[in-house]
């Protein structure tokens, strides 16, 4: 005869734990909303993450830049 399952403490458990790191997802997605509602709005026109580089090549840093280059004859 087959036996009827029950669920396990441990079923139980793992359960638990889902809804709670459910629970803490709900929370963070909530003050993600807040803190991007209450920020100020972006500027327009230019990146903040690239504003003010160059397009081009870049000098070296002053550790790396030797000075001028001798050549042997």
């Amino acid at each position: 005869m087959a036996k009827k399952s029950r669920p396990t403490s441990q079923k139980r458990n793992k359960e638990k734990a889902r809804q709670e790191r459910q629970k803490e997802k709900d929370v963070r997605r909530l003050e993600a909303r807040e803190r991007k509602a209450s920020a100020p709005p972006r500027p327009l026109g230019e990146d903040p993450d690239i504003a003010g580089i160059v397009p081009g090549p870049q000098p070296l840093p002053p550790e790396f830049d030797s000075g001028p280059e001798e050549k042997p004859a």
